[in-house]
């Protein structure tokens, strides 16, 4: 979902400064766990071994489990605040690329931990675009 921005004219720097925008958020052990919650989670599903969750249900990714979206939305606001939660509501809504094969889980951790490292990304390129003006 690139969209040319001033700082991020190309896809080529935009690629560089989310893989350098992703490596600083993963290095926060805190970050990780977060994410490790969601890995759990969804192993756990799959296993049918959720409380008080079927594994049909869990399959299914009923509208009345949110816990998936709470774990998207904290780590997309976690990473870049009100501006990561806003791009992991896009991220969630369309789904790209390898979003649409995740599990229930897993489609949003990734989902957030994408919207939050992008929405950095965007504002990181603009701050060094109107720096070097």
């Amino acid at each position: 979902m690139y969209v040319p921005h001033p700082g991020l004219e190309t896809r080529e720097k935009a690629d560089a400064l989310f893989k350098r925008e992703l490596k600083y958020a993963l290095s926060d052990p805190n970050l990780c766990l977060l994410i490790y919650s969601g890995v759990l989670l969804e192993r756990e599903g799959k296993a049918g071994t959720l409380p008080n969750l079927s594994k049909s249900s869990y399959e299914k990714d009923l509208s009345f489990i949110i816990a998936d979206e709470v774990l998207g939305t904290s780590i997309a606001t976690y990473i870049s605040g009100s501006k990561g939660a806003f791009e992991f509501v896009r991220y969630d809504k369309q789904k790209p690329g390898i979003l649409a094969s995740l599990g229930p889980f897993m489609d949003d951790v990734i989902g957030g931990l994408i919207g939050g490292v992008s929405s950095n990304m965007y504002s990181r390129g603009m701050a060094e675009f109107e720096k070097k003006d």
